[in-house]
């Protein structure tokens, strides 16, 4: 296959995905393969819930709207025309994938076949339903991809290079078995937020988004705070408030009662709001249902922190400079280019 005819494939499967949203799922006409897939991804997403407690039909239709958004021929080029092909020998890349958010990943796999190479993957037993059943639907648009996406439960076996993601105990364990192959090996990372107080309504209502979306369980959820001194967490609390509903889901209420109960009884001073509660703390990863806060005195000596910090830090949230700044309300919307702990998948890629 040509780059251009797996572009097409991929720009057919975001067609498909654009179908699919909380509020309005309907069939489209043009999509391919609808006769064969349409009702039954509408059945899985009422299915994934089953399967992973936290896997709710809005958190799956908002992935899924997200990579349909993403699956453009107009993005497709922009993320990969500044790349060479010509010369990549097809390999197989093994990928342990993460199962924390919906279609966390779904940029490996995309990686990798774009790139021209063959994936084995191994899914996490947190998210085994959604990726296979889009790699049907690849497969049904273009079957010349059915050699190129065997997946594993067992070990993994045959690859030449490994993309894998984990904790920070899985990652050593990574390091040391994939050692004499080409990797990239992902550990655990956080997102932060660096705020001004003159931050607008609007802006704090993203910020809520950036911080509850997937019920902060993904590396880009906002789980840390930077504020100045005297900071007045009133228009915060205010705008936050359009997400009181998260508490009516019972594991994330589980949750909250939980970490509410360790912080008190560890007497923890905290601020609460009935669905989140906020503790300073010097750590970048909050428990569940919870947010740390850190004060900062001057912009710059932050900016250093954050920058000797960044092997930490996934994106930070705000009205500051840097390569990991994200604008308020996209840290769960990232652009194909933007890569996980900035390293250029497609780049090492071309490269193996």
């Amino acid at each position: 296959m040509t780059l251009d005819e797996r572009k097409t494939a991929f720009v057919e499967l975001g067609k498909f995905l654009s179908q699919f949203s909380e509020n309005n799922t309907s069939q489209k006409e043009g999509v391919l393969c609808n006769d064969l897939f349409f009702d039954d991804f509408i059945n899985l997403i009422k299915l994934s819930q089953s399967h992973n407690g936290w896997f709710t039909k809005e958190q799956v239709y908002f992935a899924a709207q997200s990579w349909a958004d993403a699956l453009t021929s107009q993005n497709l080029d922009k993320w990969l025309n500044e790349y060479d092909f010509e010369n990549v020998q097809p390999k197989t890349v093994g990928l342990i994938l993460a199962g924390n958010i919906p279609l966390v990943g779904f940029h490996d796999f995309l990686s990798v076949l774009i790139s021209g190479h063959r994936a084995l993957v191994k899914t996490s037993s947190n998210d085994q339903l959604l990726l296979p059943f889009l790699a049907k639907y690849i497969v049904a648009v273009e079957p010349r991809f059915k050699d190129y996406i065997p997946f594993t439960e067992g070990k993994l076996e045959g690859f030449d290079a490994v993309i894998a993601t984990g904790s920070n105990n899985t990652a050593r364990y990574f390091e040391y078995y994939f050692k004499n192959k080409p990797s990239i090996i992902r550990k655990n990372r956080n997102s932060a937020a660096v705020l001004t107080g003159n931050e607008s309504k609007e802006e704090l209502v993203q910020l809520g988004e950036d911080i509850l979306r997937y019920f902060g369980l993904g590396c880009r959820n906002v789980s840390k705070l930077f504020i100045p001194e005297g900071y007045d967490f009133t228009p915060f609390w205010e705008a936050v408030y359009e997400y009181r509903d998260i508490i009516q889901y019972e594991k994330y209420a589980n949750n909250y009662d939980y970490n509410k109960a360790v912080f008190l009884m560890s007497n923890f001073k905290i601020l609460d709001n009935g669905f989140l509660t906020i503790k300073e703390d010097s750590s970048y990863s909050s428990p569940i249902s919870s947010l740390f806060y850190e004060y900062y005195t001057n912009t710059d000596t932050l900016k250093a922190k954050l920058e000797d910090e960044k092997d930490q830090i996934q994106c930070i949230v705000g009205n500051i400079s840097g390569e990991n700044s994200v604008a308020f309300g996209q840290t769960q919307k990232p652009q194909l280019w933007d890569y996980a702990d900035n390293v250029d998948t497609i780049a090492f890629l071309s490269k193996i």
